[in-house]
């Protein structure tokens, strides 16, 4: 199955902008609209990845592991309140 493209994002941008982007997709030899998706998927990929993962060093990662490992705390305060009626209920 061939995914098809169908949804469109409008750009405005300067004369010297444009003309960067038509030079550079000349060199890559793709189109406008391939080298701007690749390059904003490849941007946005890096900024999700940012979000779900995370590097330590030997000594913070043998804290976390700790902090994983340790019981769970007793928190009287949030037991109180799953157990109150909220408010759509």
């Amino acid at each position: 199955m061939i995914n098809k493209r169908t949804d469109r994002i409008d750009l405005r941008l300067y004369p010297g902008a444009k003309e960067a982007l038509q030079a550079a997709t000349a060199l890559r030899h793709k189109s406008v609209s391939e080298f701007v998706l690749d390059s904003a998927l490849s941007a946005a990929n890096e900024v999700l990845a940012e979000r779900y993962h995370f590097g330590l060093d030997a000594k913070k990662w043998e804290a976390f592991q700790t902090a994983l490992d340790a019981p769970t705390q007793s928190l009287p305060r949030i037991e109180k309140l799953t157990q109150e009626v909220g408010f759509f209920d």
